[in-house]
């Protein structure tokens, strides 16, 4: 099997091999991925964080040794960037702009130094998880998004909780598989996830608990709304948009 490493700010991964279908995630700088099929122009590849599938465009794969990747599998220490936007120096002196959740810890090996604040890669508990999701507050929602510059409902969640070294599946109705279950939303607190139905009773939705009954979540844009046992209550429209399907703890 090959390996790469994202080199690049974001790299798209799409449904299929061509640029005009959908995104079903991106890369952020320095994430590691397998190569599972490569063509002329595309390689299909399985992302190593969350095990998402999709297409990438060959021109933007940077490859490594199964050695490398291993090594880089287990590296530890350094976090990820813990700027809305910091810099990357490569080798030949450009400035490379990586978002907030940029995996920087990786940047020696591609021969880059970082500049800019990196999270730990432990925990600082539950309550730096809100603070971390406020700083996304206000960002476009596009789906497969996980950088400040356009985002989805579960890349919300996942880069928030990636910031505390917490890994996270890519889509509400994977994460909705993790953590304990709570029985009411007045045992919850700030930090932990509330998962949402769609149309169709299947969960499409996650937000990330605030206090006060608040959550804050990706709708057209990250926003905060009051959330009830009922859901998510829009305060622009005036209206319940989310019926609420289970609370989960993830972190203590």
């Amino acid at each position: 099997m090959q390996y790469g490493i994202c080199s690049l700010s974001l790299l798209p991964v799409h449904e299929t091999a061509d640029g005009h279908s959908g995104l079903v995630t991106q890369l952020l700088y320095g994430e590691l991925f397998c190569l599972l099929e490569s063509r002329k122009h595309w390689s299909r590849i399985r992302t190593q964080a969350d095990q998402t599938e999709g297409w990438v465009r060959n021109s933007q794969v940077h490859s490594l040794e199964e050695a490398a990747y291993r090594a880089l599998e287990q590296e530890s220490g350094g976090g990820c960037a813990a700027d809305l936007v910091s810099h990357i120096c490569t080798v030949d002196g450009v400035l490379l702009a990586v978002p907030l959740g940029a995996s920087v810890r990786h940047a020696a090996h591609l021969g880059h130094s970082h500049e800019g604040a990196v999270f730990p890669q432990q925990g600082a508990g539950k309550e730096a998880l809100v603070e971390t999701a406020l700083l996304y507050l206000g960002t476009p929602e596009m789906q497969g998004g996980r950088s400040p510059f356009g985002i989805d409902a579960g890349g919300l969640s996942q880069m928030v909780y990636r910031s505390q070294g917490l890994l996270l599946k890519r889509n509400p109705n994977q994460q909705a598989t993790q953590g304990v279950p709570l029985s009411f939303i007045e045992e919850s607190d700030p930090g932990d996830l509330a998962f949402f139905d769609g149309p169709d009773g299947v969960i499409n939705h996650v937000g990330i608990i605030m206090k006060d009954n608040y959550i804050i979540h990706c709708d057209g844009e990250v926003r905060i709304d009051r959330i009830d046992h009922t859901g998510i209550f829009n305060t622009s429209l005036r209206r319940y948009t989310h019926p609420l399907r289970v609370i989960k703890k993830i972190a203590e």
